[in-house]
């Protein structure tokens, strides 16, 4: 069947096959997890100011209610949070750049088996 020119030899499934290729490799940091902890700064630095400042007793002059200090909280959160999450976004795509300058090619072989069937199961 290799023999005949109506079949290339190119359609005849090969047992094993083996390609190389050049890769880059390096290792970059998960932004994501950047971004979490840049949140969870943010909801620390907000509970800090809370307490530091405590401006709860009075009544606001702007809107005239007294606000507890769960709902200063809240406000202070409202701020420091996104601030967290930017600054730790920025942090992270500076260790991804500084990473991108780091990285090195690598030689890679993939290989591909392919199995006959077996005819007892059929």
């Amino acid at each position: 069947m290799a023999d005949d020119p109506t079949h290339p030899r190119d359609s005849v499934p090969e047992p094993y096959r083996a390609r190389s290729e050049t890769l880059q490799l390096r290792r970059a940091p998960k932004i994501s997890v950047f971004l979490i902890a840049g949140a969870g700064l943010g909801i620390l630095v907000a509970l800090i100011l809370t307490f530091a400042f405590d401006g709860t007793e009075a009544v606001s002059r702007n809107t005239g209610f007294e606000y507890s200090q769960g709902q200063v909280f809240g406000f202070i959160a409202l701020i420091c949070i996104p601030i967290g999450v930017a600054l730790a976004g920025v942090v992270a795509l500076l260790f991804d750049r500084a990473s991108s300058r780091r990285a090195r090619q690598v030689a890679v072989e993939h290989d591909a088996i392919q199995i006959a069937p077996d005819d007892d199961r059929a």
